[in-house]
């Protein structure tokens, strides 16, 4: 019989009231499973796989396994891999969000639930790194995050192209009325053609961005292609680096602290990145018990430039950053900026990564030096103002400077659906300089907080050649997205937040230098919409739906569940 021990398969051992019985118990039914004994002794690494059929960014996850477990087995241990939920942003209903947090309370309980010394999570799709992150940090088992990692770009009549910011620039030239159905059709075909994330600094190659940036993946796999050969040896060393950390023991909590959460906030500043990844950061650091505070935001994003040119901000695509030199060059040109002392997964702090006598090449056209950045502040600022008490968030990199600074009268869409049934309406009475507000699409609404705040310039505007206009919601936006948007107004308008109070020719003022979005309504007038108010809508029955509902927290607290965040650590 084998001895219990506290690695491997003898890890918390199932309760049957005998522990020896536990583990002859378990060791039996391992041995069932083909092992040999001298595998079966060895320290367990779990891999966390994320393929399914409905995520077309993860196509290539059991090819990437078969590398881990190589890894794993070189290094002297037993790989194990298990399923989890696996979230595929644009086929999931009313939202990917709405299923994160799912996602993260799934990967929790199974690494910790199972035997395992370390795991390697295996992600890429929008929320399903955060939600892997989030549930590692939880359940602090030493971790090593690997990503599937963007796909390549395809080609349309000599245009390089890539998803999805593309995919949003031929729309809105088709409901333009530039192009007809059979060309939309043909172009939907070369948008996304191989295997991979977004090719475009989308939430999906944020998040692997900021992921390197934390120190929780390997330096330099955050770029790496999805059908790179470079991908596979990311996945083998990923599982050569899950055993070294069985040995360190460095868990996930040791790595992310208040000072790399700081060089992740850098990181997305300087390669302008998804406004989605500052929930999700968020998220990932309250479950450390960090709070990311919306004005250090600011102070941040007033003395980080942004240095990446790509897409959906730049010119370039994410196979462009990896050849440039990947999210080592832009760390290589932050160092001043960065807090060097953080530990990686690999055992070794940044500083250590970054200190490299002879720096490898890099493309400044597509990674600019610190001198001579491409703009000379972050890419996203956070607002505050009476239609935004609690925070809304902007990316000023994608929008139209000459807005910035802008009042207008409100045109009001009270929810998705009535925005859908008017915005293309011809009498819609709506102006160039008029502002855009959706309403009831936040966190606590039944929509679910999706990628809606997008929203689509009318058609009889679109027509007259009207590129932007300023649009405000509750919603997200796409990492792929542009324009002129405010987003994440909290409170949102489903759990009374002022965004509800506002009625249609209300004026709105936003000033991004005073960093403030206000409603131009008087108090009185306010409190008697206030008093005029339905109540609020019932909990959902029964289910995750019911749960959600009753725990959601507002946008500035990443959109956890109040039950899975940690009370606040100091740095």
């Amino acid at each position: 019989m084998t001895e219990p021990s506290e690695t491997g398969l003898s890890r918390g051992l199932t309760s049957y009231g005998d522990k020896d019985f536990s583990n002859y118990l378990r060791m039996s039914f391992a041995r069932s499973m083909g092992h040999s004994n001298e595998m079966l002794a060895r320290p367990v690494v779990g891999i966390a796989t994320t393929y399914s059929e409905f995520n077309n960014c993860h196509r290539l996850v059991p090819e990437l396994v078969a590398a881990v477990k190589r890894g794993v087995i070189s290094a002297g241990g037993l790989p194990l891999e298990f399923p989890t939920i696996s979230l595929g942003e644009v086929f999931l209903n009313p939202t990917s969000l709405f299923f994160r947090n799912l996602m993260a309370m799934d990967t929790e309980e199974m690494v910790r639930g199972q035997p395992m010394d370390a795991v390697v999570l295996i992600g890429g799709c929008d929320k399903t790194v955060p939600a892997q992150l989030m549930g590692a940090v939880s359940a602090n088992v030493p971790a090593v995050q690997l990503v599937t990692g963007p796909m390549m770009t395809g080609r349309w009549r000599g245009e390089k192209l890539g998803a999805c910011t593309d995919c949003r620039r031929f729309w809105a030239r088709y409901r333009g009325g530039e192009f007809d159905k059979d060309t939309i059709n043909e172009i939907e075909g070369r948008l996304a053609t191989t295997a991979g994330t977004c090719a475009v600094m989308g939430t999906a190659s944020t998040m692997a961005s900021l992921a390197e940036a934390l120190g929780m993946m390997l330096p330099g796999t955050a770029a790496i292609p999805a059908v790179h050969a470079d991908r596979i040896r990311a996945a083998e060393a990923s599982g050569v680096a899950a055993m070294q950390l069985v040995k360190s023991r460095i868990t996930p909590t040791d790595i992310i602290t208040p000072k790399s959460i700081d060089n992740a906030l850098r990181v997305l500043l300087a390669i302008s990145g998804s406004t989605n990844a500052i929930l999700h950061l968020t998220a990932i650091a309250g479950r450390a018990g960090i709070k990311v505070d919306l004005h250090h935001l600011n102070e941040l994003s007033d003395t980080t430039p942004v240095l990446v040119d790509l897409k959906p901000t730049g010119a370039y695509y994410m196979e462009d950053l990896f050849a440039a030199g990947g999210i080592g060059a832009v760390l290589r040109e932050l160092k001043p900026l960065l807090h060097l002392d953080c530990l990686t997964v690999t055992g070794t702090t940044l500083g250590e990564r970054l200190n490299d006598d002879v720096p490898p090449y890099v493309d400044h056209n597509v990674v600019h030096a610190l001198e001579t950045p491409l703009q000379p502040v972050g890419g996203l600022v956070a607002l505050f103002g009476s239609l935004a008490p609690n925070g809304a968030i902007f990316k000023r990199a994608a929008a139209d400077p000459g807005l910035f600074e802008s009042e207008g009268r409100a045109i009001v869409f009270t929810s998705i659906e009535d925005m859908a049934e008017r915005v293309d309406d011809p009498d819609l009475d709506v102006l160039p300089n008029d502002i855009l507000v959706l309403q009831n699409a936040g966190p606590t609404s039944s929509s679910r907080m999706p990628e809606a705040g997008y929203l689509p310039i009318p058609s009889k505007l679109a027509r007259q050649g009207v590129k932007d206009m300023l649009r405000i919601s509750d919603a997200r936006m796409s990492g792929t997205a542009y324009g002129t948007i405010v987003l994440h107004v909290s409170p949102d308008s489903a759990s009374g937040g002022p965004l509800s109070l506002v009625r249609n020719h209300d004026r709105i003022r936003l000033s991004i230098r005073d960093r403030r979005i206000d409603l131009l309504v008087d108090d009185a007038e306010l409190a008697r919409r206030r008093a005029a108010m339905p109540p609020p809508a019932a909990l959902p029955e029964r289910g995750y739906a019911r749960l959600y509902k009753q725990e959601v927290l507002q946008a500035e607290h990443g959109c956890d569940f109040k039950f899975l965040t940690r009370l606040p650590r100091e740095a």
